[in-house]
């Protein structure tokens, strides 16, 4: 199995959201696998954002990543 195909497969077992948690928080990007896509639900939610505010955000490096759930092995 390429690479390319190993990603593909990963990609397809994933759930994400992008947000902000409040008006002025940083950009959060939530990210796990889809068998822990209930643990999403317990979190706080994230407000709405923009393609544009995701582009200000990537390009100023303000961008917060979260794994929700289970680390992979």
């Amino acid at each position: 199995m390429s690479s390319e195909d190993r990603l593909i497969q990963l990609a397809a077992q994933l759930v994400w959201r992008v947000g902000r948690l409040g008006d002025d928080g940083p950009l959060t990007v939530r990210v796990g696998f889809a068998t822990g896509a209930t643990t999403f639900a317990e979190l706080p939610r994230l407000k709405n954002v923009t393609d544009a505010e995701v582009e200000a955000a990537l390009r100023e490096g303000t961008v917060r990543v979260e794994w929700v759930g289970n680390r992979p092995s």
